[in-house]
């Protein structure tokens, strides 16, 4: 299930969460975040390509395309077997901005954002199925968990890809890891099964 957390930035364990998606939407809303959920046209196999993905989910991918100007789009993907995950999850640990979006559809697994704004955190769970826009800087950090299993849609309106500025700030350790909110019962592990009675992509 996804949840969203608002802390004081400056009290880490007087957070408010929230599960419910139209609050989860309204408050991410509030701060410019664009919050949804989507459903593939067909349901996908696990070792479906790139293009077999972007294909399930054209329709919500060229309406967000058309919305902000993307120009480009991928898939990315990470297991708790890879050899330089500890590696990539420090990457992004630490508070940062971008002068793009940073926008992550999860196809598959989670993953953690928080979001730093005026004098608030917003923390939210991503899980299978939702749709993540965070505008450009806006600061924020990710963690994906000491053993990540993920697969998700990003979308950029500049070549470069993901670029980021560091704050310097050590915010990020004063707050929960991805696997301490989950720990604290936040909320449940069981994720969403989107794509059972869809037609396989292949058909």
């Amino acid at each position: 299930m996804s949840a969203l957390t608002v802390y004081p930035d400056n009290q880490s364990k007087l957070g408010e969460t929230f599960t419910e998606f139209s609050a989860i939407q309204n408050r991410l809303n509030s701060i410019g975040v664009q919050f949804e959920r989507w459903t593939a046209n067909c349901a996908l196999a696990a070792d479906a390509d790139q293009d077999t993905v972007l294909a399930a989910y054209s329709d919500s991918i060229e309406r967000l395309k058309q919305q902000y100007a993307f120009q480009s789009v991928d898939v990315i993907s990470l297991n708790p077997d890879h050899p330089d995950k500890a590696a990539f999850r420090q990457k992004f640990l630490s508070e940062h901005i971008h002068a793009d979006f940073e926008v992550r559809f999860f196809i598959e697994g989670r993953g953690l954002f928080y979001l730093h704004v005026d004098d608030k955190v917003y923390a939210v769970l991503c899980e299978q199925g939702d749709l993540i826009s965070v505008p450009a800087n806006t600061t924020h950090w990710f963690d994906m968990g000491k053993n990540p299993k993920f697969k998700c849609i990003r979308l950029f309106t500049t070549p470069d890809g993901w670029v980021a500025d560091f704050t310097g700030s050590d915010i990020a350790k004063s707050f929960p890891t991805l696997d301490q909110y989950l720990a604290d019962d936040c909320t449940d592990a069981g994720g969403r099964a989107m794509q059972e009675q869809l037609p396989s992509c292949h058909d």
